[in-house]
Parts: C-alpha cells; structure tokens; sequence
C-alpha cells in the first residue's frame, strides 16, 4: 500500500446533502488549516466549488504551506471563460512555487443555466474537450510569447497584446484534473490531462471496470501510457471509532449517497448495478423535495457497494484492501469531528503512504495498467 493522500477544506457536511443550508465559513480560519494539513503530513490540499469560490481559499492556503499540492476539487469550468480560468491557474502556479493542480467539472445543464446564470451551449463532452485545449493554449500563449491560434466548435483564442500576457513563470506547467464518472469524460482526461478525479457516486467496481478501461482508451489514442494518468478517488466513507458509531455512521452516509444518485448525470453507475429504477425515484423526489425521505431508498446492499465501511483503527486497511490496484491518490473526506483528531488523521496517512512495493503507490505500478490487467 502507498497512495499520494490529499485532504479537502471547506467541504460540505453530510447534513447538507438532505436539504440543509450552507454554513458560513470563516476566511480567517483557511490558513490555520492549510498549516495543519500540511503538518500532518498530507500531500495535498483541495477546495470545492460548493456554496463558495475554490480558488481564493487556495491562494490562502499556498502562502502559509510549502510543501503540499493545491487544486480545485473541482472549478466549473463553463460559467468561466477559460482566460479567467487560465489568468487564476498561473497566477496560483505562482505564489505557490509550482504546486497548483487545476481540476475542472462541467456541473449540469440546469445548475449552469439557472444557478451560474451562464449558457449551456451544446453537449459538455465535446466543449470540455475544446476547454482543456483553449486553456492549455493559453499557458503556452502566456509561457512563450507565442501568437496565439486556437479557434474551436466552442472556443476561439487569437489576440494576445504584451500588455495582457502575465508573462512567463518558473513552473509553467499546471496539471489539469477532470472530474468524471461516465466513459466519455475518463477517456477525455486519459487523452489530455494529468489525472482524472473520479467523482464518489462511481462504486469501486465501476470505476475498474468502466472507468479505467476509458482512461486507458484516451492514453492509447494520444500515444500515451495509462501510467502518465492519476487516479484521483475520495470513496465514500462510513467511518466511527467503534461499531455503533459505524452503523450510525451508515445511516448518515445514505443522506449523501441519496443526493448524489437522484441527478440523472449519473445514472449510469445506478444503471450498471442493476439499479435504475432507485436512481429515477430519487430523482423524482428530489424534484418534490423529499430530501428526508430520499436516504430510505438506499439498501444496505448498495450502500456498501458505493462505500467503504471501517471503524477509525482499520481505515488505512480497508482502503488498501479495496483501494489498491485502482486509485494512485485517495482523497481524505473526514467527517468534522474526526478530522478535529489529529492524531487519528495523522497516523492514517502516514499509514496509507506506506512504500510497499506493488501498492498503488509505488511510481512504478499505476492502478489503471493494474486493473486492465486483472480484467
């Protein structure tokens, strides 16, 4: 077992995912934060797009860290043009010595029309696709001086002055991360990007058996190896100190795993299973706002396909038994009162960056090459 670990600030808690509001968060408190994760040994430190920006928090969090990664876990991409999206990302790569990590999500048709208040211009697919190679125009554009010549179905980039280029930086290289859980998104990131974040509503045997053979589809139509390709997971947990905080913690998991498998987006995992009937009943009720009754339709069946299920003392084993052969990175989404245990959060990355050789880990075994193997 040796996986890179990341950790998350300013993730939404369970609660939220049954219909509750978003808290406040404190800007004060990013820094302190970010200095804790990094502390604790973590390699890496992501922000969301829930409820507030994830690259303000970051630019925080990249002047009081010095080792750790930063990337947003993950920007949406369409209500920003992609300069904004390229003029943030390399001034990030900048103050941060190198360590930004850009990821990028489409969100769906109706949160970016109605709630971004921006167009929806034609299939996400094929527009992320065309957005990927705009913004990396755009870092070669800005890195050499170079006249700018991109032009798209979605996007078109031909007019650079000197007085707008930001000019070249010591790092210009910044990993893009796309954020996927359908065929069409994982071939894309396996075809043009550093790693692929797979989304949690993805089961573990989906993403083997769906996911990576995509990944490795993408690698193999641009000439390169699966190896070149993170893969980024942050499986659900149902996570306690001791059995009946476990249970307890499953009957809270379903809340979340409820709200995720009610949008249509990603009812091929559902479908795939065998489940596409619960996945269009949630979503029926999640359009009458019956949030509260949404966690009853997850069977302890499903829940335990989609989750891993560990008491604080056997997490870092049950992710290596189950985590292993499939993700090189594993992202740490604790719940709060555990992740105020630092000793706890401690030990277990320290546990799951452990060197054994063949693990997921090791730089020379990647888990998409593994699993396509094992198929």
């Amino acid at each position: 077992m040796a996986f890179r670990v990341q950790t998350v600030l300013i993730a939404p808690e369970t609660g939220q995912y049954a219909g509750g509001a978003q808290p406040p968060i404190e800007i004060t408190r990013i820094a302190e934060s970010a200095r804790v994760a990094e502390r604790l040994g973590f390699d890496g430190i992501t922000v969301p797009e829930a409820g507030h920006d994830p690259f303000l928090p970051l630019a925080i969090a990249a002047e009081h860290t010095e080792r750790v990664s930063l990337g947003t876990n993950v920007a949406v991409a369409f209500p920003r043009s992609p300069m904004v999206t390229a003029q943030l990302s390399w001034d990030l790569q900048q103050l941060s010595g190198g360590r930004f990590e850009l990821g990028l999500g489409t969100q769906v048709r109706s949160h970016v029309e109605r709630r971004y208040a921006t167009e929806w211009t034609g299939p996400p697919g094929p527009r992320l696709r065309d957005y990927v190679r705009c913004v990396t125009a755009m870092f070669d554009t800005f890195a050499t001086g170079a006249k700018p010549a991109f032009e798209s179905d979605s996007y078109r980039f031909t007019l650079m002055n000197q007085l707008f280029n930001p000019g070249p930086i010591d790092h210009p290289h910044v990993p893009i991360h796309l954020a996927a859980v359908n065929p069409y998104m994982a071939r894309l990131a396996g075809e043009l990007c550093a790693g692929l974040r797979v989304h949690p509503v993805a089961t573990l045997r989906y993403v083997r058996e769906v996911v990576l053979p995509a990944v490795a589809a993408g690698a193999e139509l641009a000439g390169r190896s699966p190896a070149d390709i993170d893969i980024i997971g942050a499986p659900f947990l149902a996570l306690g100190r001791n059995p009946a905080e476990v249970d307890a913690a499953r009957e809270a998991l379903k809340r979340h795993i409820a709200f995720y498998a009610s949008t249509p987006t990603y009812h091929a995992v559902l479908e795939y299973h065998g489940w596409a009937d619960i996945g269009q009943e949630l979503h029926a009720m999640s359009r009458e706002g019956r949030w509260s009754e949404m966690p009853s339709r997850i069977s302890d069946e499903m829940l335990d396909e989609w989750a891993l299920v560990a008491t604080c003392d056997d997490l870092a084993t049950v992710i290596a038994e189950r985590c292993t052969g499939i993700y090189s990175t594993i992202l740490l989404d604790l719940p709060s009162a555990l992740r105020a245990d630092q000793d706890f959060v401690g030990a277990t990355v320290k546990a799951l960056q452990g060197d054994r050789p063949g693990s997921a880990g090791d730089p020379n075994i990647n888990p998409t090459a593994t699993a396509l193997q094992a198929n």
